[in-house]
């Protein structure tokens, strides 16, 4: 069954959109892009002893792919280790397409960079912790990420001459 994104002037989720100019964004899709899990010391990892050690980079990359439509794209990389030897990594790109209408030209990066990445994060966030589960682990279970605050950051940084650092970074 497919949605509709109501840019025909179909009615989408909770109501038609606009025809009068008024800004538009409706999630057309959301997917899952690239995953790979790599469990490389097992079965030997399951017999090791202590407290995991958790490294997790995620990064944001948005793009046009159409008329009105943007591919928001959040890669998350993790990797654990115990006593030395790495016990997961798993890589995911999880992706949304967003269609946007309306949206003036200075707010369309900070949707794209910073409310587009918090909408589809929680998706992402189950299928990482599923990833790590059917790979024999606890569930990975990501806190929720301040995309605003990091995108604000940046663009000070920029602003500033720092150079800041890429959103989606930690």
């Amino acid at each position: 069954m497919s949605e509709d994104t109501g840019f025909d002037g179909a009615a989408a989720g909770n109501g038609e959109f606009d025809a009068d100019g008024a800004p538009v964004v409706a999630i057309v899709s959301q997917y899952v892009k690239d995953l790979s899990f790599e469990n490389p010391n097992a079965p030997a990892i399951f017999q090791t002893q202590g407290q995991p050690r958790i490294d997790v980079q995620f990064n944001i990359a948005a793009q046009q792919v159409g008329d009105e439509v943007h591919e928001v794209v959040l890669k998350i990389e993790a990797r654990s280790e115990i006593e030395g030897s790495v016990a997961f990594v798993v890589d995911l790109a999880y992706a949304g397409l967003f269609a946007v209408r309306n949206i003036p030209a200075e707010h369309l990066q900070p949707f794209m960079l910073a409310e587009a990445p918090r909408l589809i994060f929680p998706f992402a966030r189950r299928v990482l912790a599923d990833a790590v589960r059917d790979g024999g682990f606890p569930p990975l279970m990501l806190d929720p990420i301040d995309f605003g605050a990091l995108y604000m950051q940046q663009a000070q940084g920029q602003i500033e001459g720092e150079g800041g650092t890429p959103v989606g970074h930690a």
